[in-house]
C-alpha cells in the first residue's frame, strides 16, 4: 500500500507517528512503571537520543551533503558518530522515544519505541545504503562491512 502523494514521507514525521503512539499506550490501563526511577531514566535516555541525532545531523552540515533521504550523497560520512554506527540520527530518535516512553510510565508506550527502527528500516535504510553503494563503491561497501546499522 503506497502512501499519498502529500504525505511527508520523511524520518520525523515517522517518529511523532510513534510518539503519538506511545502517548495513545500510555493512556491504556495496562499499569505503570515505578516512577522513582522510570522518569529520570527516561529523561536520560530522551536527552541522550536528542544529542546523539543532532551531533550526528551536525555531521551533515559540516560535510555539506544532503541530510534528506532519497538525495544523493555527495560525501560519505565516517566520522563521529557515525564510526561505529550507520543510522545515529534513526538510533538517536529511537533511544529518545524510548526515554519518552519511561517518562510516561507505561510499558507499553517503552516498548512501541521499538517500532521507529522497524519502520526507518524498511521505509529508508536499505535504500541509503544501496545510494552509498552506487555513490562511493569499494568505500562505501568497507564502511558498511565495519559499521552497525543500529
Amino acid at each position: 500500500m503506497g502512501l499519498r502523494d502529500d504525505f511527508p514521507d520523511l524520518p520525523p514525521v515517522w517518529a511523532a507517528g510513534v510518539f503519538v503512539a506511545q502517548l495513545a499506550a500510555a493512556a491504556l490501563p495496562f499499569g505503570g512503571l515505578d516512577p522513582g526511577w522510570a522518569r529520570p531514566a527516561g529523561l536520560v535516555l530522551l536527552v541522550a537520543g536528542i544529542g546523539l541525532a543532532g551531533w550526528a545531523a551536525r555531521w551533515f552540515a559540516r560535510r555539506r551533503t544532503p541530510i534528506e533521504p532519497g538525495e544523493t550523497p555527495r560525501v560519505l560520512i565516517v566520522e563521529g558518530p557515525f564510526r561505529l554506527n550507520r543510522n545515529p540520527i534513526y538510533t538517536g530518535m529511537t533511544v529518545a522515544l524510548a526515554g519518552a516512553g519511561l517518562m510516561l510510565l507505561s510499558w507499553p508506550a517503552a516498548v512501541l519505541s521499538l517500532a521507529l527502527p522497524w519502520i526507518l528500516g524498511r521505509r529508508f535504510v536499505a535504500a541509503e545504503e544501496r545510494r552509498l553503494r552506487e555513490a562511493f563503491g569499494a568505500e562505501a561497501e568497507a564502511w558498511l562491512a565495519r559499521s552497525r546499522r543500529w
